[in-house]
């Protein structure tokens, strides 16, 4: 596949789309709350002594406690997850119970990969835009410290299904996708350093100055110490994957998936856990219960992509939803688009002729973190929380996502 260079397409007039998006109509989808719990490592941060479904609870508490909404008017939740057995259904139901919401209010999980916290989302907004419900929550929850591994995948394959080649490339390992987008696209092992040192400087001066701490619960969680064994009672409040580092430093790392590769651990999303909730409303109704609005869900959409390549997922996603919003990349004002490698992350947006500082401006998940199921909504409610501080409107969100997929979504903030 031969992705050509993002240009814009020649609206008649793309004020009209910008206008249209600011105006407020009653059946709006928007969004009343949003918060995350912290990112940590896994197997060595704050969460991994801690069941997924203890912090899920604190964030889905939390999101409807902040705004002092009845937890019986919920209707639906919808939580992405990707790891856990069973697809997280029941220990996601259960952290509903725990967090105060009545048996009356549905629940289910969703996996579609690192999307699965915007694709909940997108089902809770389309719940809503169709008229099903009034008021859902949308989310995600992960512990890869307990569920990352070979235990997510089958014994095995159908050896006929695999005949075909697209079949065969949905098993091509995620760091080899990354060196395959680096190799087709020419992005330099000099490229991936520098875009992954930058990541962490700003994610890195963003919590030295304490921008991320409103999105963020605490969560008093138990924490086993490696070295000595002894259980601890600690408060999980800030992100513990961030630390300051230099070009310098991470053009010094061996190759993490390849000999002759140049994808490093470096320049790879972390392995993470955490949560995060969003409380979305329809306009009308929320105006009538008087909560407060931080947000509107303009829209979602997914695309697919050759496997073997899955990372160029949002430089075809976003130029995708935008089409569908009557925006252009020139409207958006912070775009958080999901480092799972910096080969792919510097690939999109050079192919999208994005202004760089408007991409991530808080630092992504090579600083950050990457729970697979819970980026998906950790953008929104970091994005969300920026935008508050500093007045900024459109927002949009993308990741790529395994076996060939993208996704992206595009919200106002109405802060």
């Amino acid at each position: 596949m031969s992705i050509a260079p993002y240009s814009e397409t020649p609206y008649a007039n793309t004020a009209s789309g910008r206008d249209a998006i600011l105006k407020k109509n009653p059946d709006d989808v928007v969004i009343v709350s949003a918060t995350r719990t912290a990112m940590t490592k896994g197997g060595k941060g704050g969460f991994k002594d801690t069941y997924p479904e203890e912090y899920l609870a604190a964030v889905l508490r939390e999101v409807y406690e902040r705004v002092g909404l009845d937890p019986k008017l919920i209707e639906d939740i919808a939580i992405g997850t990707v790891c856990p057995p069973g697809g997280g259904a029941n220990s996601a139901r259960m952290a509903g119970f725990a967090a105060g919401i009545p048996y009356t209010a549905a629940l289910n999980t969703i996996n579609r990969q690192c999307s699965s916290g915007l694709a909940a989302t997108q089902q809770i907004a389309n719940e809503i835009q169709n008229g099903a419900i009034d008021i859902g929550i949308s989310g995600g929850f992960e512990s890869m410290s307990m569920f990352y591994g070979n235990g997510m995948f089958p014994k095995g394959w159908s050896e006929k299904v695999l005949q075909d080649e697209g079949a065969q490339n949905c098993l091509v390992p995620m760091g080899i996708t990354s060196e395959n987008v680096a190799k087709k696209f020419g992005i330099s092992r000099v490229d991936q350093d520098k875009f992954g040192a930058n990541s962490f400087a700003k994610a890195a001066k963003a919590q030295k100055e304490g921008l991320f701490k409103d999105e963020i619960t605490p969560v008093t969680v138990k924490w086993v110490d490696p070295k000595t064994k002894e259980e601890k009672q600690v408060v999980v409040d800030a992100d513990d994957g961030i630390r300051p580092t230099s070009y310098e430093t991470l053009a010094k790392l061996k190759p993490a998936f390849a000999a002759d590769g140049c994808t490093t651990a470096g320049t790879s999303s972390q392995v993470s856990d955490g949560a995060a909730a969003i409380l979305l409303a329809r306009r009308s109704v929320a105006n009538k219960l008087k909560l407060p609005i931080i947000g509107k869900f303009v829209g979602a959409k997914s695309v697919g992509v050759p496997p073997e390549i899955m990372g160029i997922g949002p430089a075809v996603a976003i130029p995708a939803v935008l089409k569908k919003s009557g925006l252009q990349i020139k409207d958006i004002d912070i775009f958080e688009i999901n480092e799972a490698f910096a080969s792919q992350a510097v690939y999109c947006v050079r192919t999208l002729g994005i202004d760089e500082k408007r991409v991530n401006p808080q630092g992504g998940a090579i600083a950050i973190g990457h729970p697979l199921g819970v980026t998906g909504a950790r953008q929104i409610v970091t994005a969300l929380a920026r935008a508050k501080k500093t007045g900024e409107k459109f927002i949009v969100t993308s990741m790529c996502i395994g076996s060939g997929l993208g996704m992206a979504s595009v919200i106002v903030s109405e802060q």
